[in-house]
């Protein structure tokens, strides 16, 4: 399912509802079919969604640490770690899948607008 966010100042954005539910629970918003980001709550949101990229930026650091110490001598192992780090970085993280919608939002508050969202059921 897709969320439509629409901007009253600087445009829209589509995201799938799986992405939008997390990037909302970093917010505190509820995933409901149809709400609004007032201008008075976007800075705080912004703050939020910019908290929650660095945690899980910080999150993932730590876990590459981890495989790296966990790491063993067989080559058979290191080349099924290299192929597993080449896959993990062509994933989409949602550190990059929120950067659109904290632009969208800077550009927002920046005009003094708002923030709508749609989405065919609650999500």
């Amino acid at each position: 399912m897709l969320v439509r966010l629409t901007s009253s100042t600087s445009g829209e954005m589509v995201m799938f509802s799986e992405h939008a539910h997390v990037l909302f629970g970093w917010i505190d918003k509820e995933c409901t079919a149809h709400g609004v980001f007032t201008k008075e709550q976007l800075p705080e949101a912004i703050a939020r969604l910019r908290q929650g990229v660095e945690e899980e930026k910080q999150a993932a650091r730590r876990l590459a640490e981890e495989q790296r110490a966990a790491g063993s001598d067989s080559e058979d192992e290191n080349e099924d770690e290299a192929a597993k780090e080449v896959a993990a970085k062509e994933v989409v993280s949602l550190s990059q899948r929120a950067l659109p919608l904290i632009r969208l939002m800077e550009w927002t508050l920046k005009e003094g607008g708002y923030i709508l969202w749609e989405a065919p059921k609650d999500f």
